[in-house]
């Protein structure tokens, strides 16, 4: 497929720009360094969440992030048919609350991945998940990473990812638009995974060619035996995770007490991102989720992410 100059879908557009102030190029620096600490990407798995296209009289042409960080596509159908009840019940308009309300019926223990209430439409939508890592393991948070919620109140970060504008076309930095064209083409070597899912893998890089960066997620990852993987949701902020570590210190055996307690004290006193317990190595790390984006907006579920 080709196109003339000026015509590229929007789709496909990555628009980059280089910011002037102080923040943004710290963050650009801190981004190049890590290419060079962290050279290696590695597919961590898909994320779901759920999306909206708001009727155009709402000013809005652009799908928008309603909640994401959800495990499978089935717990993001049970958050929309939630998130369309609630509306439904809050709608003024007697006519608003039939339509969230017969909007939400499909997503009842069923399998649908988009619904309309009017000309308003609705969407679960999928991430794929990557994480940079290098000779000693995947990535941490970086300086510049939004990092300011108090040990234990990590829940209460702001929330970047709700609200965000699913724009292929808005402004990037340089790192940021490089990362994307790095991200595309990333599909599973063969033999890592089942075929339907490789096969789902190649035919999204032709009908979801183009994507849109969430804002970065962090997740808590184990090393065991020589190999890491994760353990969490990408979550809001570097707090987070490290709350959800110190949680899920405790609950290991023996982890009312002892190293596994000390280590869980350890994260909230000195906010760090990495503790070595009993024979176990844990760390925060920063998972990029890239959403896959068509001419019809952002992918939907793959048939092999099986519920």
């Amino acid at each position: 497929m080709t196109f003339s100059r000026g015509d590229v879908p929007e789709h496909l557009t990555i628009r980059i720009t280089q910011a002037s102030d102080p923040v943004s190029a710290v963050t650009e620096d801190d981004a190049w360094r890590a290419l060079d600490a962290y050279p290696e990407v590695v597919v961590v798995g898909p994320v779901f969440g759920l999306a909206e296209l708001p009727a155009h009289r709402d000013g809005c042409r652009h799908w928008r992030v309603i909640a994401a960080g959800e495990p499978s596509a089935r717990s993001a159908r049970r958050r929309l048919h939630a998130h369309l009840l609630r509306l439904a019940e809050d709608a003024a308009a007697p006519a608003d609350r039939a339509a969230y309300a017969a909007a939400a019926e499909p997503l009842a223990g069923g399998a649908a991945d988009e619904v309309a209430a009017g000309a308003h439409r609705f969407r679960v939508i999928r991430a794929d998940a990557y994480a940079r890592t290098g000779p000693d393991g995947p990535e941490p948070p970086r300086p510049t990473d939004p990092d300011g919620a108090p040990a234990g109140q990590g829940h209460r970060a702001p929330d970047r990812t709700a609200g965000f504008v699913i724009d292929p076309a808005a402004a990037t930095g340089p790192s940021g638009g490089l990362l994307r064209l790095e991200l595309l083409p990333l599909v599973h070597p063969p033999g890592r995974v089942h075929e339907d899912v490789r096969a789902d893998a190649d035919r999204a890089l032709a009908t979801h060619p183009g994507g849109v960066l969430l804002p970065t997620g962090f997740s808590v990852a184990e090393e065991t035996g020589g190999r890491w993987r994760t353990l969490s949701c990408p979550g809001a902020g570097p707090q987070s995770a490290r709350d959800h570590l110190a949680r899920y210190v405790r609950a290991l055996p023996g982890g009312s007490g002892g190293e596994y307690e000390a280590a869980a004290r350890r994260l909230g006193a000195e906010r760090c991102d990495e503790v070595r317990v009993c024979g176990r190595r844990f760390r925060v790390v920063r998972v990029e989720q890239l959403v896959r984006v068509g001419p019809d907006g952002p992918e939907p579920p793959r048939p092999s992410d099986a519920g």
